[in-house]
Formats: structure tokens, sequence, C-alpha cells
């Protein structure tokens, strides 16, 4: 399978089983100052029959990409905000880029799903609310919502399957953060799963083999 031409930059892991039809595919978005392939190693132990799609942001940053730059107009990064235009931009870069390769990969667009760290979770629960009928489910690790997208109310959100995951150590988006979306994702009605767990701004163990068992079920 060669790399499709998108409106961002990416790579990909194809399937290790056949399946009838198209394939379930997630999407990945990295954090803050990493690339496409920092979450690979992750990605590598989902389900056999899922097509990974990792998706490059589109600025550099300290070697690495960032979606957006911080507003820290608040109390400093335990506050921070995206930067508003740059945020518009990059939320709108990766729906076109997924829309895309729908078209050129053998993806099923039923079974689409979206997995972001950090800053590519916050895009990702942004995307969420703003078109839950995308996306078959949505893994957040590390992030919160936007101020921007925490007060939509989106038609076809309820009973939508998110994994989300804090880290208690976390000293860049404090497990305060991920319990405050977590709350507003179920008041909209959202199947929220996950935990706080001892890690810090990463994915620990137990971290990973919930998320792993989290995603199975998903595809079951």
């Amino acid at each position: 399978m060669s790399n499709a031409t998108l409106p961002l930059e990416h790579v990909t892991i194809e399937p290790r089983t056949d399946v009838e039809g198209a394939f379930p595919a997630v999407f990945v978005l990295h954090g803050r100052g990493a690339n496409e392939e920092d979450l690979l190693p992750i990605a590598q132990r989902f389900p056999e029959e899922l097509l990974v799609v990792s998706l490059q942001a589109p600025d550099r940053l300290m070697g690495g990409y960032t979606w957006y730059e911080l507003d820290l107009s608040g109390d400093g990064l335990h506050e921070s905000q995206p930067h508003p235009e740059e945020f518009r931009r990059s939320l709108d870069l990766v729906s076109e880029s997924i829309e895309e390769a729908i078209d050129a990969y053998p993806i099923d667009p039923g079974r689409v799903g979206l997995l972001g760290f950090s800053q590519g979770a916050i895009a990702s629960l942004s995307l969420l609310l703003e078109a839950p009928t995308k996306y078959d489910w949505v893994v957040s690790l590390h992030g919160y919502l936007a101020d921007s997208h925490v007060d939509r109310e989106p038609d076809g959100i309820e009973g939508k399957p998110v994994f989300l995951a804090g880290g208690a150590n976390d000293q860049v988006i404090p497990a305060s953060r991920v319990q405050t979306a977590g709350d507003r994702l179920d008041e909209l009605g959202c199947a929220v799963e996950g935990d706080t767990y001892g890690s810090a701004h990463g994915v620990g163990p137990d971290e990973l083999d919930d998320l792993l068992v989290w995603i199975e079920r998903q595809l079951d």
C-alpha cells in the first residue's frame, strides 16, 4: 500500500490480516513537538485488522511539529488554550486529510476511529464535537476540551464511545482538565471510559493496556 498524497504528511501501518471489504481505520494525531512517527510504537500494538493513518502537524517546532501555538493569556500552561486561528486551520487540515484518505485507502467510512495525544487529543475531541457522526470512536490521551468547543451540543453524539486518559503526575495537562472534559462528554451522552493513571505527560503501561482492550471492544 503506497502512501497517498493528503493535505497533511502521514505514515500508515497496513492491516496485518484480511477482512471482507474495506478495513476499519484509526487516524492518529501526535502531541506538540513530536511527529507522525511518535505514536507508532503504540499503534503497532493495535488490533491486526486496523489500518492506521498517523498524521503530521503542519508547523515545525523543536525538531518536531505542532498543531498550533499556545494561548497563555490565562494562568499559564495549566490553563492554556489553543491559538484560535491556528487551531481552526489544523482542524480543517485534519478533517480534509481524513476525507481524502477514506477515498485513497481501502477504509470503511463507517468504522473510523480518531486517537490523539496532548495537542492531538485536544484536536480529536474538538473534531468529535464538530462532526460526531464521522467517527465510530475517539481516544483522548492527556487532553482537554478547548474553550472554543466546550459549549457545543451536536446532534449524533449520544452514545459515542470515548476513551479518556489522564496522568496523576502530569504537569503539562493536569488530570483535572481531563476529568472536566469527561464530565462534559457525560452530559452530552457519550459513553465515556478511561481513568487517571500514575503517569506524567506520557502513556504508561497500565494506560496502554486499558486502551488496547478498549479498542478491541470497539472493533468487535
